[in-house]
Formats: structure tokens, sequence, C-alpha cells
């Protein structure tokens, strides 16, 4: 394949047409025509079709256009990097720690996990993606990620050859708006009686504890949300919409991220935190100052466990180093 055609395809296609990416290439719209016919030819597919005096992506155009993103996007970070290195000179090299974070992880749970990663003597250079966990995953088997930060666990049942490493575990804190603790009436939990309550969608790990405590304890709160995204839950708390819990490790900074009140804790939920890395044995450096940061912050988990795809073997549970 000739990458000079794909590269003009890909730059028509950010464009939105041959005109507008003539003027970026400096050259006229019938080279580029010309060009992309020849990588049509050479794929056998139709990448464009014309929709009055624009051109519009085809089906095939618009997969072709998810690979040449990748491609240039992978040749932007390797000129990137020889830059770093021409800047550096002797200095150390810099580290690129590349990490998904799964979003039903807390935003204050995801940056105190995080942050060792940054605080090392050697320069690092994060990427950061918040996905779905499933998606998380399938990168993390292409080796597309270092490490995915999660809570809950990696599955046997999922066909990834990768191992959970426990960071550990924190009780819950519930909280609410200054404007609305008033209208919470006796001491906690009772006061959750009646109280408008925001929750964790039925995918989150904590869920069936939470709904457990609430038969235990015989509380019946309005629930008048449920939430994928944590953040919007404590934006919609923020606000006063209702009382939302969140780990009782980072209580701190969600009452300075969120300006809200603690109502009170309960020790029989818990969330645990997982670090899932294609190692067995910890040997990023980045991910060994994560976890023994992890175990300051949190308090100790259960023994992790490898998860590895069902037709490999099982291999003994995952040691942090």
């Amino acid at each position: 394949m000739n990458f000079k055609h794909l590269h003009y395809f890909w730059v028509v296609a950010k464009a939105g047409g041959v005109v507008k990416a003539g003027e970026q290439l400096h050259t006229t719209p019938q080279t580029l025509s010309s060009q992309i016919k020849l990588l049509e030819d050479r794929l056998g597919r139709q990448l464009f079709r014309k929709s009055g005096r624009q051109l519009e992506l085809t089906d095939d155009g618009r997969v072709a256009l998810r690979y040449a993103e990748e491609i240039f996007t992978l040749g932007q970070d390797l000129e990137q990097a020889m830059r770093e290195r021409r800047r550096g000179g002797g200095g150390p090299r810099v580290l690129e720690f590349r990490v998904g974070v799964a979003d039903s992880v807390p935003k204050p749970a995801a940056y105190r996990l995080l942050e060792p990663a940054l605080a090392m003597a050697q320069p690092v250079r994060l990427l950061c993606h918040e996905w779905k966990f499933a998606d998380l995953l399938a990168e993390l088997a292409l080796h597309k990620l270092d490490l995915v930060i999660a809570d809950e666990p990696l599955s046997r049942r999922v066909a990834v050859k990768a191992f959970n490493h426990a960071l550990g575990t924190s009780h819950m804190s519930f909280f609410c708006a200054p404007s609305l603790r008033p209208a919470l009436i006796g001491p906690f939990p009772q006061c959750l009686n009646g109280a408008p309550m925001l929750i964790p969608s039925a995918a989150a790990s904590v869920r069936p504890q939470f709904e457990a405590w609430l038969t235990r304890h015989q509380l019946q709160p309005r629930v008048v949300g449920e939430f994928d995204d944590g953040a919007l839950m404590k934006a919609f708390g923020r606000n006063g919409q209702g009382v939302f819990m969140s780990p009782t490790a980072f209580e701190h900074e969600t009452v300075a991220q969120y300006g809200v009140e603690i109502i009170g804790r309960s020790d029989e939920m818990t969330e645990t935190f997982y670090a899932i890395s294609v190692e067995r044995r910890i040997t990023h450096p980045c991910v060994v100052a994560i976890t023994q940061q992890a175990r300051g912050t949190l308090g100790p988990a259960a023994a992790p466990v490898s998860a590895m795809a069902p037709a490999v073997a099982a291999a003994d549970a995952a040691q942090p180093s």
C-alpha cells in the first residue's frame, strides 16, 4: 500500500472535501482525487461517494478512516517521542504509561491511585483513557494499554489473558449538599428513610451490597436517579438533588471537590479496586509505584486471583510486587 495515498485520503476525510484538503496539503483537488482513486483501486473498495457538491464516506470509507486514524496517530506519537528524546539530550528517558480507567471508578479514586506514577524520579508521560470496563480489557489484550484500573476483577469467563492485582478496599461514606442536610431527619442511617437518593447503576459492583444493606436496616430511600457515571451522580448531589455514596478512603477529596457534607459511614459495604495487567508479576515502574502507594491509601484486600482465557490453564494467584 502507498501510505502517501492513505495520508491524502485521511486528510480529505478529516477536512470534509478535496478543496479544503488541497489547501492544507498545498496540492490541487485533481491531484488528490486521482491519488485517492489509486487507493480505492488498491483496496478494491469505494471510500467516498458524492452527496451534492460534497464528498461523504461510504461504510468502507469509515472503516478505512478508523485504521488511518490509528496509523497516523501512532506516527505523531513517534515524532513526539523522538522530539522529547532530542530535547532531553543525555537526561533520563521519558517513560510512557498507558492506562485505562473504568468509567465506574470515582474520579478522586482514579487520581489518588494514579498520582504515584507522576511522582516518580523518572519523567513519565501519562496517557489516560476512561471507557467501559469491557472495552478497556479489549485494548489491554491488544497491548494498547499497560494497565487497567477498575472496581471489579477480571472474570475468568472473559477471554483475555491478564492478571488481577488487588490494590485494596474501602468502606463507603454517604454525602449530601448542605442545602439538603436539614431535610434529613434523625440519626444516620435512619435519616435516609424517604430521603432522595442518587445511586450507582445495576452494573456497579457495590450495588448488590447497597440493596442488601437497605434491606438489613429496613430503609426505604426515594431513589431519584441511577448513574453509570459516578462524577455525574456527584454533580447532581452537589446541587442538592439527593444523597449519594462514595468510598470512605477518598471522602476528603469528595468533600473538597463537590462541596458536600458527610452524613454517615458504613463498614458493611466495601469497594475493592484492582490493577489489571498482562503481567503476572508486576515489573512496570509506574505499576509498582501505584500498587505500593495504594497499600497506604486503602485497606487490605483479599489475595488477588489471576484471570485468563478459558482455553489457558489456570495460573497461580498474581502477587503484587
